[in-house]
């Protein structure tokens, strides 16, 4: 009898060590820590961007945080690893992990990127969101990066932006023809079509340009933005019309790569992280910009109108003409543009029943 019990053990003993070496690889693996890096458009410090609630730092902080210190990034501000516009090319060649910024930006990568950021005359913030995360915004957006390595997330969103700041009023069409402005993505293409000259410069570089009048006017964010770089110091007049950018997103790419070596559930935590500070950054734009457009209107001598109805329409017509005309060009861009266009038709018919009563008849 104690023959058997003793071979019984030893058989016990081998099997739960086996078990044990078969295991500990799951466990070790489900343990293991990253470090990334991610590279940022905007300037270390900045509002929203890259610094407070929901931005590149908060949510390298809340990835860190809700990992267990399992997935840890190295936020870098622009030009501090790589210039501010290089993001894309870094994160394709795995230089970096991520890179946090605005999809439009990547125009002459691939043309449908434009409209994961903002389209003139397209959806709101809760309109975005909706396409997004449940009209098949998201699944595309991953797609049309496909070929290039990498997918991206929402992350952020100012709500809507300003038209901008321009040195002398406009008062019609003819008033863009020749004037020298600051403006990314699709309404740059608008704004050229109409006669603008064109510039993309960083954030850190609008007020000195318009400041010593290499640009006449100029489009950053909004108003608490745009203020603390000064922009309402070298122009007064602040046209309110946020045509060209009614919710502007901010993207977190990501190389594919690097994602599909990442556990489910860091995945998921990286995924929630930039839903989280997708909804928190928005909230804060909504407080600071109150704030800071009284103060510009009441202190600072800053006249905000919105553009005359002639210059909007104008400006519809042409967005519509851009857009066909992109959508004809590339068999992406018109499957992306498709999708958006489609969603925001619905989109739209809801927004006439609550949203639209909500701002003609309860806010007003």
């Amino acid at each position: 009898m104690g023959q058997h019990r003793r071979k019984f053990l030893k058989a016990g003993l081998a099997t739960g060590a086996a078990a044990g070496a078969l295991g500990f690889p799951h466990v070790a693996r489900a343990q293991q820590k990253f470090s990334w890096k991610m590279t940022s458009a905007y300037p270390k410090g900045a509002p929203f961007y890259m610094d407070g609630p929901g931005s590149a730092t908060d949510l390298a902080k809340r990835i860190e945080a809700m990992s267990n210190g399992r997935l840890r990034i190295q936020v870098y501000g622009a030009g501090e690893l790589i210039p501010a516009f290089e993001g894309f090319d870094a994160v394709r060649a795995g230089t970096v992990e991520m890179n946090h910024a605005n999809s439009y930006f990547w125009t002459g990568k691939t043309f449908a990127a434009q409209y994961f950021t903002a389209v003139p005359f397209g959806l709101n913030f809760q309109g975005m969101n909706g396409w997004l995360y449940d009209g098949g915004g998201i699944p595309l957006w991953h797609e049309v990066y496909a070929p290039f390595g990498m997918l991206a997330f929402p992350c952020g969103n100012t709500g809507v932006q300003m038209t901008g700041w321009f040195r002398k009023e406009i008062k019609s069409v003819d008033d863009f023809k020749g004037l020298k402005m600051r403006i990314p993505g699709l309404a740059g293409k608008v704004y050229a079509a109409l006669g603008v000259d064109v510039k993309l410069l960083p954030g850190g570089e609008i007020f000195p340009a318009l400041e010593r009048g290499v640009i006449d006017a100029a489009e950053f964010v909004g108003p608490y933005q745009d203020r603390r770089l000064g922009l309402h110091k070298a122009a007064k007049y602040y046209h309110t019309t946020g045509w060209h950018e009614n919710a502007t997103v901010s993207e977190l790419l990501i190389n594919k790569a690097a994602w599909e070596k990442l556990p489910k559930d860091l995945q998921a935590v990286v995924e929630n992280a930039a839903a989280a500070c997708n909804v928190i950054s928005e909230a804060w734009c909504q407080r600071t910009n109150a704030e800071a457009m009284e103060d510009l209107v009441k202190n600072q001598g800053v006249i905000a109108k919105p553009l005359p109805d002639a210059v909007v329409k104008r400006l519809r017509e042409v967005t519509n003409q851009v857009l066909a005309e992109a959508a004809a060009k590339d068999a992406t861009t018109k499957k992306v543009h498709a999708s958006y266009m489609n969603f925001m038709t619905q989109y739209r018919a809801w927004a006439g029943y609550s949203e639209k009563v909500y701002h003609d008849k309860i806010l007003a």
